[in-house]
């Protein structure tokens, strides 16, 4: 299993609509793109939420290595790549997933927040104990819909990605994005619990 986000960050005035007419009008084409677990189209918005940047920011839980290859090399983010820019991609190797008190329930309507939190381990921790703590601390709240922990082995960096079910807990840290469309062609086959 493997996570992906890649964000593009946009001018302080730019129309954010532009994006939100951009998923509305695509989103849909990887709804059941083969090896996908999820894709959480996200967006922050300058001022909202504490954000300092318009920024599209996409996220993606890829269930095969060769879903994920078939998305970078393929005409989708070819023609990212040529509206935007060629964004870095970041990526992480997965370490476990929490799925939500009502996993099933439509989330293309009821998912309307995300948020992401990256800590970057120090040379004096134990990656596999930082793993278990991350995984350990995965939210149990009604409102949480899937909660993922992946790891960064070149930088040694954790991130803990969740989507929620209305606004984000405000006790849950990290950077707080709007959904704007969820694709999960493969979510019910991304085995839940630990180390994937």
């Amino acid at each position: 299993m493997h996570a992906m986000q890649y964000e593009i960050t946009l001018p302080a005035d730019y129309d954010l609509g532009i994006i939100r007419k951009r998923v509305a009008d695509k989103g849909h084409l990887l709804d059941a793109h083969p090896g996908l677990g999820l894709k959480a189209y996200l967006v922050r918005e300058r001022g909202r939420d504490g954000s300092p940047v318009n920024q599209y920011a996409p996220f993606y839980l890829w269930r095969t290595v060769e879903g994920m290859n078939s998305f970078l090399w393929g005409p989708g983010f070819r023609g990212l790549s040529a509206d935007f820019g060629r964004p870095a991609v970041r990526h992480w190797l997965g370490a476990g997933l929490a799925h939500g008190a009502v996993p099933d329930a439509p989330a293309t309507s009821t998912v309307t927040t995300a948020t992401r939190h990256t800590v970057r381990l120090s040379e004096s921790d134990d990656p596999a104990e930082a793993v278990e703590r991350a995984l350990a601390e995965l939210p149990a709240h009604p409102a949480l819909h899937t909660a993922a922990v992946a790891v960064d082995p070149s930088r040694w960096e954790l991130v803990r990605f969740a989507l929620w079910r209305g606004p984000a807990p405000d006790d849950v840290p990290g950077i707080r994005y709007q959904v704007l469309h969820l694709s999960r062609p493969e979510l019910d086959r991304l085995p839940g619990g630990r180390h994937w």
